[in-house]
């Protein structure tokens, strides 16, 4: 998995909306402390957080399961831009045929487990799927034997009051393995001085 920050919104954008509502753009020191006590006093301790959704981060998100991708479903104040397997299992038709034990070039489409049986079943379909592709059979129907486990990657756009959920949600020891190690990705891929904004869970 790799996650990369492209863009995001400076802090000083934030607080400048949030003074907006008392006009007190005097009292600003253009984004230092005083500008991110503010930010975390009104959005966080004074629970008016949709004045966080001014701040708007942009993630490309690599090599992440199908699985994983389904739970971002649940997660709808964002965008995401994911990557076609309409246009894009042409990458595995090239490929020799697969056995149970070619992990480590199964890697390059699978999320592996390190659960024996399961990373053995998945690369049986990955096979599957190949062997389909090489029949001529059109990606629209061919993607219907991919494996859960099939990996993608994405562009994903989302506010720091809906990130706050997230990465509270999904760093949990209850949620997703895969999706707990996204969450930590994501907030090491923040920039410091934005990190104070958000609640993370260390791993259990």
């Amino acid at each position: 998995m790799q996650v990369t920050l492209q863009n995001y919104t400076p802090l000083i954008v934030c607080a400048n909306a949030i003074r907006t509502c008392w006009q007190s753009f005097d009292k600003s020191d253009e984004g230092g402390e005083k500008d991110k006590e503010l930010i975390d006093r009104v959005g966080n301790k004074f629970k008016h957080a949709s004045t966080l959704e001014h701040i708007v981060y942009n993630f490309y998100i690599k090599g992440i399961s199908r699985a994983l991708l389904q739970e971002f479903s649940r997660h709808r104040i964002a965008s995401l831009s994911v990557k076609s397997t309409r246009y894009t299992l042409k990458e595995l038709k090239a490929e020799e045929s697969f056995t149970c034990k070619d992990m480590e070039r199964a890697s390059k489409y699978l999320v592996l487990t390190g659960v024996e049986m399961v990373d053995e079943m998945s690369i049986k379909a990955l096979e599957n799927l190949r062997l389909v592709l090489a029949q001529g059979i059109s990606n629209d129907k061919a993607k219907y034997c991919l494996p859960e486990s099939y990996k993608t990657e994405l562009t994903w756009t989302i506010n720091a009051r809906s990130l706050q959920n997230f990465i509270s949600l999904r760093s949990d020891k209850s949620a997703l393995w895969e999706i707990q190690n996204l969450a930590h990705a994501l907030y090491e891929a923040l920039p410091q001085e934005h990190q104070y904004l958000f609640t993370i869970k260390e791993y259990q």
